[in-house]
């Protein structure tokens, strides 16, 4: 008699997330269409916060910077992620409990970092949210879902909230 091979396949899924309803939204669309029971599922939720601003003693105004205000806001820039990845982990336990969940906060432009990290860490899928951007704004702004789904090298889900169809 052959022995069955019973071991699970390994599956690395990169959520994007961050302050918006349109990441959280992509997340549960994750929990619940991707993960597998046949696989053992490690779930990252990847938060990017902006580049820390360089400052000098005084700003374009005139106005200086005291080391408060820049501790202060530095401290804002932490509670916002502790915020976020809270709400993440929260919607993630009300899912299955055999999903192994990671953090990651990069910091510096989201295109950029989420398409290395996703690279370094040799995710199986990325999973992110569409904000539903107009043609114009989107051509203003640049789309980060649009720049990953071109440059990261596994497959990409854009994931769109049903009241931005």
């Amino acid at each position: 008699m052959e022995a069955v091979n019973l071991k699970k396949k390994q599956c690395k899924i990169v959520v994007a997330v961050d302050e918006s309803a349109e990441s959280m939204f992509a997340l549960s669309w994750c929990l619940s269409n991707l993960i597998s029971q046949a696989t053992i599922n490690t779930l990252v939720l990847l938060y990017v916060k902006p580049p820390p601003p360089v400052y000098s003693s005084l700003d374009v105004a005139g106005y200086i910077f005291s080391g408060d205000m820049i501790r202060a806001l530095e401290a804002y820039g932490n509670d916002l992620v502790n915020s976020v990845m809270g709400r993440a982990e929260d919607i993630c336990g009300k899912f299955s409990s055999n999903i192994k969940v990671d953090r990651i906060v990069g910091s510096g432009d989201a295109r950029d970092v989420i398409c290395n990290i996703v690279d370094k860490i040799k995710a199986d899928t990325l999973v992110m949210g569409s904000h539903g951007y107009g043609f114009f704004k989107r051509a203003i702004l640049g789309s980060v879902s649009d720049h990953c789904a071109k440059h990261v090298k596994c497959p990409v889900v854009i994931v769109k909230h049903p009241e931005k169809i």
